[in-house]
């Protein structure tokens, strides 16, 4: 999931920050950046609130990044 590593480093974020706004280690989050591991609905939504896009962005279905209301 090379979007969801682009936002991170956009914002100077390390996997460390992130994984703890998705209530993960820092080693599961780094396996869903590199796709060895799958995403959670649950934590596919905390990254959308977080970076505020929509989730079809962080998929890779839109290449709008879509604020969220």
């Amino acid at each position: 999931m090379n979007r969801i590593r682009a936002l991170r480093e956009d914002r100077d974020l390390n996997q460390e920050a992130v994984a703890k706004v998705i209530k993960t280690t820092q080693q599961q989050y780094s396996k869903i950046e590199t796709g060895k591991a799958d995403i959670s609905g649950e934590k596919l939504k905390l990254l959308a609130i977080f970076y505020n896009v929509s989730a079809d962005y962080i998929l890779g279905l839109t290449d709008t990044p879509r604020k969220l209301k």
